[in-house]
């Protein structure tokens, strides 16, 4: 019997043995003419899921690491940022702008709420910011916020710049970086994507370099400027994760071949399929009514008191990893990840297994 369990948690997710497999090409050194022309096949692939025609930085790191990057290459330090905060992930992002020196004001919802534009447009009314900083998909709740309306709201300040962080959401849900008005839209890759966890990518937009030549103290790691510097170069001005840089370029191959709009449309086929096993199962949804996510559920198990621990406990001796709710919501939830390249019939498995053990 395989010790392998099928991931169904909303990151990692479960990968491909033929990405995997990828990742075990010889080793080539990172300043060598065959990692150069890695880096640049990759570069047309990135901009086509972006939708970008920029540029899109990538990083030996979790989206965490372009969060402080984001904060720190965008944020003059006598200005302020305005986070949107509405889960666990979006509170972590204003934590780290503000662990970075950074001046921060938040609009705060409850947690399975969105944010709306109307509520953005009132606060740039009454003060000026360097920038908006909103999570496309918050994981921890399963809610999908409107970036392309709030775009429109933004791009009427022309100042300010639209930070959006889509880790779980890019390649599952529709992102249109630049027609959008996103200055960067960051992700990691062991989400949608469906790649192993260790690297990150960020679509930059011009205004954003501009922005960040007049900031004096942007780091190392994460500057900008210098990840600029080496990109022309088809070049990572550190080591890269050059074997994710591999599994990137097979993945990316199959995406294309897929379609994006094509990945859309199936994550939306899983999501619903999702709601309408929830909803006859006696279940009901966390997310805010016409926010939910195509790639990750949060199911609302406060009437139906499930016993999480017990659900998870029993899929796993069926094969699969299951999550237990996130934060202050575990356990009143659970999330079923539907996300890279699930398909309809192992959903089904899942849903199977799941009735097994309630009973249904």
């Amino acid at each position: 019997m395989s010790d392998h369990k099928y991931l169904v948690i909303p990151g990692p997710v479960e990968v491909r043995r033929e990405i995997l497999d990828a990742q075990t090409a010889w080793m080539i050194g990172h300043r060598s003419k065959e990692f150069a022309d890695l880096f640049a096949r990759l570069q047309p692939k990135l901009k086509q899921a972006f939708m970008t025609q920029y540029r899109v930085y990538l990083n030996g790191c979790s989206g965490t690491g372009f969060w402080e990057g984001a904060s720190r290459n965008c944020i003059r330090d006598d200005k302020k940022a305005l986070h949107l905060v509405g889960g666990a992930f979006s509170e972590r992002w204003a934590e780290i702008s503000t662990a970075n020196g950074k001046q921060v004001d938040v609009i705060e919802v409850a947690w399975g709420e969105a944010h709306t534009p109307e509520m953005v447009a009132d606060a740039l009314k009454k003060e000026r910011y360097d920038a908006v900083c909103v999570v496309h998909n918050e994981t921890s709740t399963g809610v999908t916020n409107p970036i392309k309306a709030i775009g429109e709201v933004v791009r009427q300040y022309e100042e300010t710049l639209y930070l959006v962080d889509t880790v779980s959401g890019f390649l599952g849900t529709e992102l249109c970086s630049d027609e959008w008005g996103v200055d960067i839209a960051l992700t990691s890759s062991q989400k949608a994507f469906g790649l192993p966890p260790g690297i990150a990518f960020a679509s930059v937009s011009d205004r954003v370099l501009d922005r960040a030549k007049e900031i004096p103290y942007r780091g190392y790691y994460f500057d900008f400027l210098s990840l600029e510097e080496s990109l022309v170069k088809n070049n990572t001005p550190s080591t890269p994760p050059i074997s994710l840089m591999f599994a990137a370029d097979v993945q990316l191959d199959a995406i294309l071949a897929e379609g994006i709009e094509n990945r859309w449309s199936r994550h939306a086929q899983l999501r619903e399929m999702t709601h309408q096993w929830a909803f006859s199962r006696g279940f009901g949804l966390f997310a805010q009514e016409g926010y939910r996510s195509n790639t990750v559920t949060a199911i609302d198990n406060r009437e139906k008191k499930m016993d999480v621990d017990g659900m998870a406990k029993f899929m796993a001796q069926k094969g699969f990893d299951m999550d237990k709710g996130y934060g202050s919501i575990k356990g009143k939830t659970f999330r079923i990840a539907h996300m890279a390249d699930m398909t309809p019939d192992v959903l089904e498995t899942i849903f199977a297994g799941i009735d097994e053990f309630i009973g249904a």
